[in-house]
């Protein structure tokens, strides 16, 4: 592989090939069919050569479109069993690894950053990656203190198909607007710019690490690497173990996927708390169990900026719509930008339409699944259901963009890991101005 394709209309053409080669296959599987091969047989076959592609365009293309397929993979958790079992194994792999970029390219962003003598820094240095992302893959090596360090690298030509992704993202995006009454997506576009450009400069990424790893020192619960050395392309962070979720997600025990769950729950509300900073990329290829039973969180690239904790809003509007104060509901939604003055909206469909996302802390504890999360899709995608216009009707203020992206890739890592949470405690603690009405008995 070489370095990522940089012209919008080869990367274009790439994106493009998903949705084509799903068609070729669909008519091809119709001959088939035509053919006398019974139409599970040839469904099966069209999904797991569908998931095969998608994982090849999109893991070389990284950039955004690798990013989109990341995000996806978080999601699978909610889609039906039988189409699932064929996208699961593939899309898992989009949150650990991608094709690797030529040694030659690797050497090439050390030498820019770090200097022609960069070799002297590292008491050793591993050509092979561990690990590769949307934007960079990671490099074991030992730095010249002998600190065991991971080191992560930017792709050669990440920014220009970084931004051509989201160009080409906005002008699909800017058509579907049309069809969404309650959603304004230009600041929205334009807040997702501006987050993918801070990605871009691993200075800050090592910035947003330094301040978490500051935060949570010493922590009994979670454990944030020190950053080593930070330049804009490259940045060298000390080496974490760990079992990855991913791990856990695809074999461990119960009592692992409770533990992990419960940890992973609690750091995303307890980095606004205590860091003033939301950890903004919730993939389960960026954490780990560490063998002293610590969650591990690694990436640093996306963060939202909460210098005064989580808006003081989420928490008094979670414990009004668990009162079933409807109206308030609304209003309160309203009052924030995420329904629109002139959008008429019912306010018990509103309140209904919520209800799944409510749900894991009308009681003690909740047990997140592949099960329940489809069930909060059908829910919320079904045409046939009263509340499905709702969705239609509801806008997204670009302040919440990144909280949006958290919590909806949060459920759906929990979801993959199956565990048991002490939900409304973590709310009760970490979340402001939360004062969640009793339980039902």
């Amino acid at each position: 592989m070489t370095d990522l394709p940089r012209k919008a209309v080869v990367r274009s053409a790439k994106l493009a090939s998903v949705p084509l080669g799903f068609a070729g296959r669909t008519a091809l599987g119709l001959g088939k069919r035509l053919g006398g091969r019974p139409a599970e047989m040839v469904a099966a076959e069209l999904q797991a050569r569908t998931a095969q592609q998608l994982f090849q365009v999109l893991g070389e293309l990284k950039g955004g479109a690798m990013k989109f397929g990341q995000a996806l993979s978080i999601f699978e958790a909610a889609l039906p069993e039988d189409l699932a079992v064929h996208y699961r194994t593939m899309l898992t792999k989009l949150q650990d690894s991608a094709p690797p970029m030529p040694t030659s390219s690797v050497h090439g962003v050390l030498r820019a950053d770090l200097g022609t003598r960069w070799r002297s820094k590292f008491e050793s240095f591993d050509d092979q990656p561990v690990a590769s992302a949307s934007i960079g893959q990671v490099h074991r090596a030992v730095w010249k203190d002998g600190r065991d360090v991971a080191v992560k690298i930017q792709y050669p030509g990440a920014g220009a198909a970084l931004m051509s992704d989201i160009r080409q993202i906005s002008r699909v995006a800017k058509v579907a607007a049309g069809w969404v009454p309650g959603i304004e997506l230009g600041p929205i576009l334009d807040e997702l710019r501006d987050r993918m450009a801070e990605e871009l400069d691993y200075r800050l990424e090592a910035e947003s690490q330094a301040t978490f790893a500051a935060a949570f020192e010493d922590d009994p619960d979670f454990a944030v690497p020190h950053v080593v050395d930070g330049r804009e392309h490259v940045i060298v962070s000390e080496w974490l173990d760990g079992l990855p979720l991913s791990r856990i997600i695809a074999e461990g025990t119960q009592e692992q996927r409770d533990t992990a769950s419960q940890l992973y729950l609690r750091f995303l509300l307890a980095g606004p708390a205590r860091a003033g900073l939301l950890h903004a990329d919730p993939h389960p290829g960026n954490f780990r169990i560490t063998p002293d039973g610590r969650l591990g969180v690694i990436d640093f690239g996306a963060v939202n900026r909460l210098p005064d904790g989580m808006p003081p809003e989420i928490g008094p509007l979670l414990t009004t719509g668990l009162e079933g104060s409807a109206e308030d509901v609304l209003e309160g939604l309203r009052e924030i930008g995420f329904v629109k003055e002139r959008i008429d909206l019912d306010p018990e469909r509103l309140l209904d339409y919520l209800e799944p996302f409510m749900a894991p802390f009308r009681t003690d504890t909740f047990t997140f699944s592949r099960d329940w999360l489809r069930g909060v899709f059908a829910h919320i995608n079904d045409p046939r259901q009263p509340n499905y216009a709702v969705a239609y009707k509801l806008n997204l203020p670009p302040e919440y963009l990144l909280i949006h992206r958290v919590w909806g890739g949060g459920i759906g890592v929990l979801s993959q890991l199956g565990g048991t949470v002490h939900g409304r405690a973590i709310v009760d603690e970490l979340l402001p101005g939360a004062d969640l009405p009793p339980v039902d008995e």
